[in-house]
């Protein structure tokens, strides 16, 4: 794991060392992560308000536990099991 202070190391590099739990994403997703961090960062900057930031991290650690969980990720990522066909419409109560 990169040190946190070398500048010569991406950013992208240096967030999985200060967040462990995003090992369990998708490549993807961690990409995903890391772009939406350094957005909201930048806009919590301007707002001098970091409480978007910290959703955000909380968001994405809740997506990493379901990546770490082999039930709920396959709750989540198993197979189509297609349509269940027709819905009556509800009646008024």
């Amino acid at each position: 794991m990169p040190a946190l202070h070398d500048d010569s190391v991406p950013f992208s590099d240096l967030l999985p060392g200060a967040l462990p739990w995003m090992r369990f994403l998708p490549h993807a997703d961690a990409e995903a992560m890391t772009a939406e961090f350094i957005d909201a960062t930048q806009a919590a900057a301007v707002l001098g308000n970091t409480a978007a930031i910290y959703h955000l991290v909380v968001e994405w650690r809740h997506t990493a536990e379901v990546h770490a969980d082999p039930d709920l990720r396959r709750a989540i990522v198993g197979p189509e099991v297609g349509d269940f066909g027709p819905v009556d419409r509800p009646t008024d109560a």
